[in-house]
């Protein structure tokens, strides 16, 4: 038997239980996945409390790296022993084993490790549709990322400046700040002791920036707008600090005619296409030197504690769950 972290109802770490599982065969357009890595993020948190809605009971998780146990009929991308990754649904990669669909998994080269893809699919892949498709970051542009010093935060602040950019991060205290400076952030701003956007203006004289990146929802949703240049992007995808409500489309227009957007990484690699060039940009930036950082490693049984850890912001970095 498989073993996988579950949840019978939702709530906090306590609701995640280590349990037996039957995986059985892969059918047609599946493959039968012996995972070795496990990714952690933030949206295993909203899909455990609820805040994203799915079927229970069932297991967490979006992001494995793994190795093809068996393939199902009409197969042909993939074969026993390959090693892939993935960060897309069906929601449920804590887990030893399971069942993917074929067309939403992609090989891994040689030169990528089991834990660097288990770490960085879905925040690389993020990343690489926040600052490459939702705004096209070109060298030269000053941006503001918030949370520099996570996980996809990381891997921006290094991409950016592949890119050419000048990157304004906000970070939680000193030691954040300096390990986002390490990692290519140009200018750090404590969020807790400091106005953002005033710095913000103070670094482009006067001018604010073109997009403001921001996961952590309704702390800092006002910082950001203000953060902005007219017609500027406030790019909202994440919630760490809670979902933005009953926003005031009219504020848009009173702080410049700004334009919002809360994209998904689903939505921009739901045709496989868009999955594989996606992923290819990812390994490549990785070839150019960008490097992932896995700062903490839990057993799978412990996804809780990693859990803990994660919502109270003591993990910097990449985090991974190893099933055996």
């Amino acid at each position: 038997m498989a073993m996988a972290i579950r949840i019978h109802e939702h709530g906090g770490p306590d609701k995640m239980v280590w349990e037996e599982v039957a995986v059985g065969e892969p059918g047609p357009g599946e493959v039968k996945l012996k995972q070795t890595v496990c990714g952690l993020n933030y949206i295993d948190v909203y899909h455990r409390t609820g805040l994203y809605p799915m079927e229970l009971p069932g297991a967490i998780g979006m992001e494995a790296a793994a190795i093809v146990e068996a393939v199902g009929e009409g197969v042909d991308a993939f074969q026993v022993g390959d090693r892939v990754a993935y960060a897309a649904p069906p929601v449920g990669a804590y887990a030893t084993e399971r069942i993917m669909p074929w067309h939403r998994l992609v090989k891994l080269p040689d030169a990528i490790s089991d834990e660097q893809a288990g770490a960085m699919m879905l925040q690389g892949m993020t990343v690489e549709y926040l600052i490459r498709r939702t705004y096209p970051v070109k060298a030269g542009d000053t941006v503001l990322f918030h949370a520099a010093a996570g996980g996809v935060g990381l891997i921006a602040c290094q991409w950016l400046k592949q890119i050419g950019a000048t990157v304004i991060g906000t970070v939680g205290s000193e030691e954040k700040a300096e390990l986002a400076k390490a990692h290519g952030c140009d200018h750090t701003v404590l969020y807790n002791h400091e106005d953002v956007a005033k710095r913000v203006h103070d670094l482009t004289d006067g001018r604010g920036v073109p997009v403001v990146y921001d996961a952590v929802g309704k702390d800092t949703v006002d910082a950001s707008l203000d953060s902005l240049s007219p017609r500027g992007l406030f790019v909202s995808f994440g919630n760490a600090s809670g979902p933005i409500e009953n926003f005031n489309l009219g504020v848009l227009a009173q702080k410049g005619s700004l334009y919002l957007t809360r994209p998904t990484l689903m939505t921009y690699t739901a045709e496989r296409a868009d999955l594989v060039d996606s992923a290819t940009a990812l390994f490549d930036a990785v070839a150019k030197g960008l490097k992932i950082e896995v700062n903490q490693r839990y057993a799978l049984k412990d996804a809780a504690q990693a859990h803990r850890d994660l919502e109270a912001r003591k993990t910097t970095g990449s985090t991974i769950l190893l099933p055996a």
